[in-house]
């Protein structure tokens, strides 16, 4: 587990094992999903890195049904990694 502190602008570090864990570097963007648990802390990888990686064949899906699908994905893998 680790932990870092608050300022007094409300920034934070996060420590050298999180960022290696979630492979970012100065300059690289996070983003914080808000989970009943707590908070999951996701690195976000520009949409080129994506381009082809996603085969999808099914009917168009709305912003909120993506958003939706993409937090209980981050939860179900948060869960995983808290049980080993």
């Amino acid at each position: 587990m680790f932990e870092s502190s608050i300022t007094v602008k409300g920034q934070t570090t996060l420590p050298k094992a999180v960022r290696d864990s979630l492979a970012v570097r100065a300059g690289d963007r996070v983003r914080y999903v808000i989970v009943d648990e707590g908070v999951l802390i996701m690195p976000v990888r520009p949409t080129g890195r994506l381009f082809r990686s996603l085969m999808y064949d099914g009917p168009a899906l709305s912003l909120e049904e993506m958003d939706r699908a993409i937090a209980e994905g981050a939860t179900e893998r948060w869960k995983q990694s808290t049980q080993m």
